[in-house]
């Protein structure tokens, strides 16, 4: 089974570089407080690691 990550955007992107704001974009969150559920892959965990400190990330079994 692969796993998930489960990424729930908790601060706001205001004030940050458009290219953090594009990597929030292309992982699909637009307001506070969005989820979305992605494939754990090497490229997601990537785009992860640019914006963590926006981020809440937790690993599910699915």
């Amino acid at each position: 089974m692969a796993k998930k990550l489960k990424i729930k955007l908790v601060k706001s992107p205001i004030g940050y570089n458009r290219r953090q704001r594009a990597t929030l974009k292309a992982l699909g969150l637009r307001k506070i407080s969005d989820e979305v559920v992605h494939d754990d892959s090497p490229q997601i965990r990537g785009m992860i690691n640019a914006v963590i400190h926006m981020l809440e990330v937790k690993e599910i079994e699915n």
